[in-house]
């Protein structure tokens, strides 16, 4: 019986827990969108630090434009990336598209569409879109290795 009882108030924490996590990123949000990037960040950074694909997405973001930190494409890229390997769509897309630029990273047409085809499988025909371009750029054996890749790929969890 001490044993469920444990159970149950850990569970309770746990709830508790994701209850306030998700009240910090929507305070992150309202900063966000009063342009108080800093504040923002502050809110972000333990989140995502902690494993939240949301709130390492808008890292991601704020590195990208220069929101409150010094622009950084490497560190959105990582941020992205993170993100993006627990299935998180919208940094996938992102991903795919630094790949493609080479913008933080080297240009890489083969990772710009493994990204592409997972974001795509989400439902998201751009994605899908900008897959079938990229393909177009992939030759042989590097299309089938992209094909490969994203087909052996397995999200990540609280990376």
């Amino acid at each position: 019986m001490k044993r469920i009882w444990t159970i149950a108030v850990f569970g309770c924490f746990g709830l508790f827990l994701a209850v306030a996590q998700k009240q910090d990123f929507t305070d992150g949000v309202k900063a966000y969108e009063k342009n108080d990037y800093a504040t923002a960040l502050k809110i972000w950074q333990p989140l995502a630090d902690g494993g939240s694909a949301a709130a390492q997405f808008n890292l991601g973001l704020l590195y990208y434009g220069g929101q409150g930190v010094p622009q950084d494409f490497a560190q959105a890229t990582q941020w992205f990336e993170k993100a993006a390997d627990q299935g998180y769509a919208s940094a996938q897309r992102n991903l795919a598209e630094l790949y493609y630029s080479g913008k933080g990273v080297k240009r890489d047409y083969v990772q710009s569409y493994k990204w592409f085809t997972l974001c795509a499988a989400s439902g998201n025909q751009t994605c899908a879109d900008h897959r079938d371009l990229v393909a177009k750029k992939l030759k042989g054996s590097k299309l089938a290795e992209a094909q490969r890749m994203a087909r052996e790929w397995h999200p990540k969890t609280g990376s």
